[in-house]
């Protein structure tokens, strides 16, 4: 299984005399992928995001640039805002990462949680899916052929064009991501691409159906569904206690959650709900070490998925804190969820 982390590369949403800038922000991310890289982690996705609360509106630039400060990390959007862009751009920018990289770039695209890029770019929020599904049509046209012809109702049609540069790999990865609407579960299935999963709510336990329902899809599409690779994405954080992971997420953690919560008409959170959200059954992957990846295990064998994605830096953590769970998520957990899975695969396959 391949273990990592994603970020939106959060910000200080208002200025002062200790908010992070985006500046600070970017130059700190590097040296966090450097380091996702150095203590063996497999993939680091960065968000789309048009807010002034995040940093990240352009992830292939942010990208590109850690391609050159790391030698084997995979390098992903998480995801890429696709209904709202324009995919022979979006092609061609993780093209480029790829070519960069050395063959380490990914697209994970989605409709995205946020709705500002629709106003900014100039499309209409009532047109959110016929937009998504039209410009993954394309986007996997280029993908698969050098010279595409393509008509839709959504964007100018292309009569047999070539779209340059050319990626590294053979057929650079795409990859779908969901918030658990089954119709893009579905679709995800039929089209036999791999499936991203976020959960930052609720039991996981309760996703698991969706799998399930995503691998049936592909094979009434006639893909082998054993083929199809799977992650999940979810929050969390590794302390080298429970109680310093614990009380070093929480402040910021719930900040950004109270404050997407006051534009959506959710509760407020509190101590009582974050811990309860941390216990085994929860959303919240926070604890020390040996917590974190037993948790890992656990969900690994109810979904039998093939990446986990651990959102560590939510809100304006200080970038120390950040740098030492990222060395103690590389070099203790990761260890121990990789030797348990591995013992673990034959039985799962049997199953």
């Amino acid at each position: 299984m391949e273990i990592g982390l994603y970020t939106f590369a959060d910000v200080s949403p208002e200025p002062g005399p200790d908010a992070v800038t985006p500046f600070q922000r970017l130059r700190s991310l590097m040296e966090e992928i450097e380091l996702a890289d150095q203590v063996g982690l497999d993939v680091f996705g960065l968000g789309e995001h048009h807010r002034p609360d995040y940093a990240a509106s352009a992830p292939a630039v942010a990208l590109a640039a850690a391609a050159e400060h790391t030698k084997r990390i995979k390098l992903t959007s998480a995801v890429t805002v696709l209904s709202s862009d324009d995919p022979v751009r979006v092609f061609q920018q993780f093209s480029t990462l790829d070519l960069i990289s050395g063959g380490r770039a990914e697209i994970m695209a989605g409709r995205g949680s946020f709705i500002e890029s629709f106003p900014l770019f100039g499309y209409r929020l009532e047109d959110y899916d016929q937009l998504f599904e039209e410009k993954l049509e394309l986007l996997l046209a280029l993908r698969d052929s050098e010279r595409v012809t393509w008509a839709g109702e959504m964007r100018p049609a292309i009569n047999d064009r070539g779209v340059y540069p050319r990626p590294y790999q053979e057929r650079l990865p795409i990859w779908i991501a969901v918030g658990g609407t089954p119709t893009s579960v579905t679709r995800a299935g039929a089209l036999g691409l791999p499936l991203a999963l976020a959960i930052i709510g609720g039991e996981p336990a309760r996703f698991a159906p969706l799998f399930e329902l995503y691998r049936e899809a592909a094979r009434r599409s006639g893909h082998d569904a054993a083929k199809l690779a799977t992650s999940l994405n979810v929050h969390g954080f590794v302390g080298e206690t429970t109680e310093k992971a614990a009380d070093d997420f929480y402040a910021p953690q719930a900040e950004v959650m109270d404050r997407i919560g006051r534009e959506r008409g959710w509760g407020p959170t509190s101590r009582a709900h974050f811990d309860q959200a941390r216990s085994p059954r929860g959303a919240l992957f926070v604890g020390n070490p040996e917590q974190v990846a037993e948790k890992i295990v656990n969900m690994h064998r109810l979904f039998r998925n093939d990446r986990f994605l651990l959102q560590m830096a939510i809100g304006t953590l200080p970038h120390a804190k950040i740098m030492k769970a990222i060395e103690l998520f590389g070099t203790k957990v990761a260890p121990l969820v990789r030797r348990e899975v591995e013992t673990m695969e034959p039985s799962l396959a049997a199953s």
